[in-house]
């Protein structure tokens, strides 16, 4: 920590001393670079005295306030005190004087700083929710999104009872969890290329007690096939175009693993492609196929799952109003 002050001290004379004519030829570097090294500054301070619960928040804001609205600020924080300090909002708000030991002083001071780098939420306590369910995930798996709980929920109100299911590109696991706890019965199969990846939904099935067999696996290899006669084929593949990396978030751009996240340009059907092929040769009569995608694609997909001879092929909306899901059946 006194290395932390001393940089602190160091930054101050940076800041006196920058020759005037090189502002203007370095002044986003240099932004970025005092933004950052100020929010360390403050959180330095936050661990090396002793602070009550108010003050703490007040700091949080000041940091997160950076970065993210009010409303996402005070749902960042109340998240972080239940899950360092096991505290509900109405304690955090009913506890305001009180003193912070100096262990959860440090606790809290690891994960501001972490968070007033920019790093999600979700990385930093190293879990999120999906479908009422905890799962790990860490920078080599994507952070489940709330479409992707909307995919799920509507596979699994549709009335079918599934019995074998793949999830192509399956990261942290969370869908083929999500649906193995949706049909208890089912034998489910997680593939993905990443065996940083595979790890984690390892993780995610013993802790969750979700029996599912884990298969490391390219879809896009000619020799790689889908397990046979599967009546549930999912999938949420890579599916930003590489040109719209900078309409991205920063923290998705800076965070997430690329290699789920992007595909090329001249290819943005690319994986959907590939894993329609493969899942019409192993589906039974009436097995399903879903996807999620992007909005710009949804139709185009849609259309490429009729040529290929898909049935009952429906786009459909997310809760956002966009297209985001492919449904169709064998």
């Amino acid at each position: 920590m006194l290395m932390l002050v001393g940089f602190c001290l160091e930054l101050v004379h940076y800041r006196v001393w920058v020759p005037m004519a090189k502002v203007h030829h370095r002044r986003g570097i240099e932004q970025a670079t005092f933004v950052r090294a100020r929010s360390l500054c403050r959180t330095a301070s936050l661990a090396t005295s002793t602070h009550t619960v108010g003050s703490v928040l007040k700091t949080y804001r000041s940091i997160l306030s950076e970065r993210y609205d009010q409303g996402e600020v005070r749902a960042i924080t109340r998240s972080v005190f239940r899950d360092v300090l096991r505290w509900d909002a109405a304690q955090v708000e009913t506890r305001k004087e009180e003193a912070l030991s100096n262990i959860d002083s440090e606790r809290l001071t690891v994960v501001l700083k972490r968070l007033g780098e920019g790093e999600p939420l979700q990385y930093v306590l190293g879990h999120t929710t999906f479908m009422g369910l905890d799962i790990a995930v860490s920078s080599g798996v994507l952070i489940p999104r709330p479409e992707t709980e909307e995919m799920v929920d509507m596979i699994g109100k549709q009335g079918v009872a599934f019995q074998r299911i793949v999830d192509i590109g399956t990261g942290s696991g969370c869908i083929a969890i999500a649906l193995r706890s949706l049909f208890p019965s089912a034998e489910v199969i997680g593939m993905d290329v990443s065996l940083e990846a595979l790890a984690v939904a390892r993780a995610n099935g013993r802790s969750t007690g979700m029996e599912v067999e884990w298969l490391a696996a390219s879809i896009l290899e000619p020799n790689v096939g889908l397990p046979g006669r599967c009546d549930l084929v999912v999938s949420n593949p890579p599916y930003v175009p590489l040109t719209e990396t900078t309409e991205l978030e920063e923290h998705v751009r800076a965070y997430e693993p690329h290699l789920a996240l992007f595909v090329n340009d001249e290819d943005p059907l690319l994986f959907y492609r590939a894993i329609a092929e493969k899942a019409m040769i192993v589906l039974v009569k009436s097995g399903q196929l879903w996807f999620e995608g992007h909005y710009r694609y949804a139709s185009s997909i849609g259309d490429l799952l009729v040529r290929m001879g898909y049935k009952n092929v429906r786009v459909i909306k997310d809760l956002g109003g966009h297209q985001r899901f492919i449904n169709a059946t064998r």
